[in-house]
């Protein structure tokens, strides 16, 4: 005989059954969807074959940009292209030079503004052009970028890496012999406007150096890392107000020359990278920090190159060309110098080293020889 009341327990069941499928199914629907860690599989190839000479990514749009320069019979061909972040494709041809002049891009900064410098060669020396694609889906250039006090004998080799950020940071080196100097300056890029030109006098960071360069957004300060006395000793690191010109140093940790760097201006967290296969984290306040080893460092071989900061997960990423077993990685750090994930790449076979960073996404692009492939972190 079935048991009293067994009818309305079993609808009951039935019923909770359905809603808890119902819930399940809704759960899942609305869970964030998250792409495994690693390489991707969208590759970004030039369009005229050339090995890439710089790219990056738009952090506030769906492009990036690269510049190619490929070796001819007769010269070079040097090209600058826009292409699709989603699918590598390239979208536009913005410049396309003869064998006598080269395009190098300085990088993006604000909100989706590119800078390229164009060098023509001309009988009696170079003749440097600099080129604004603003914003970078205008696919074309829209304007001219020209620092009052640039000239044809000024390479700028540190640019900031915050984008979105209300200022723009740049290191900069005035060749002119005898009186080379290396110079720091700031750009409102509300304004379009350029802060004054703060000359390096320390002789830790002299002409010719390419101190490593980061920027301090909270602070409106420049950060520096040097080799300091050389190879062998320990670097300096420099902070340069860039808006008053003050400049102080400290000394800074581990040896061999240093190879990136990256800021975290919400906590003042410094982040270098040196040529003993070491990572080096630094409290800007107090000057001090501590040495990390990266993982299967062992002397300059396995030493990490560039280092950037996703300000949205506080993490920085480091670039290791050769961990372990030789393979190539991206190394994942806290600010507080905790290891939190290792993303392999295979076999050394890398070359580019930068690390473009789409923090809202967990993505970036990482050059590969010849070609950029994306990943996600």
């Amino acid at each position: 005989m079935r048991p009293r009341n067994s009818s309305n327990r079993l609808f009951f069941r039935v019923i909770a059954i359905a809603l808890c499928g119902l819930t399940c199914l809704a759960a899942a629907q609305t869970a964030p969807t998250r792409r495994p860690k690693g390489p991707g599989k969208i590759v970004v190839r030039p369009k005229f074959g050339g090995p890439i000479s710089g790219y990056d990514i738009d952090q506030n749009g769906t492009e990036g940009v690269l510049t190619e320069f490929k070796p001819l019979k007769n010269g070079y061909l040097s090209a600058v292209e826009t292409f699709d972040q989603k699918t590598g494709r390239i979208l536009k041809v913005i410049a396309k030079t003869d064998p006598g002049a080269g395009d190098v891009l300085i990088g993006i900064v604000g909100t989706s503004t590119a800078i390229v410098e164009h060098e023509q060669n001309a009988a009696h020396g170079a003749k440097r052009t600099w080129y604004l694609i603003s914003p970078l889906d205008a696919n074309k250039y829209t304007g001219l970028w020209h620092p009052p006090h640039f000239d044809n004998n000024d390479f700028t080799f540190g640019v900031s890496r915050d984008q979105g950020a209300a200022h723009a940071a740049f290191m900069a080196l005035h060749n002119i012999y005898p009186g080379a100097t290396n110079f720091a300056f700031s750009e409102d890029m509300a304004k379009y406007t350029f802060g004054k030109e703060i000359v390096m006098t320390n002789p830790n960071f002299e002409p010719f150096s390419e101190p490593a360069f980061a920027f301090d957004v909270k602070t409106n300060t420049g950060v520096l890392a040097s080799e300091g006395g050389g190879r062998e000793s320990s670097p300096k690191i420099g902070l340069v107000n860039l808006v008053t010109g003050k400049f102080r140093d400290f000394p800074g940790l581990g040896t061999g020359g240093v190879y990136g760097i990256a800021v975290d201006s919400d906590d003042g967290i410094a982040c270098t990278t040196t040529g003993d296969a070491n990572v080096e984290f630094y409290d800007l306040k107090t000057q001090t920090g501590f040495i990390e080893s990266l993982p299967g460092g062992g002397g300059q071989p396995h030493s990490g190159f560039d280092v950037e900061f996703d300000p949205i997960h506080k993490l920085f990423l480091i670039f290791q060309a050769s961990g372990i077993g030789d393979d190539s990685y991206i190394q994942v750090y806290d600010p507080k110098g905790n290891l939190v994930d290792s993303i392999n790449f295979g076999p050394r076979n890398h070359y580019g080293g930068y690390i473009a960073l789409q923090p809202k996404q967990r993505s970036g692009f990482l050059g590969e020889g010849p070609v950029i492939r994306s990943f996600t972190y």
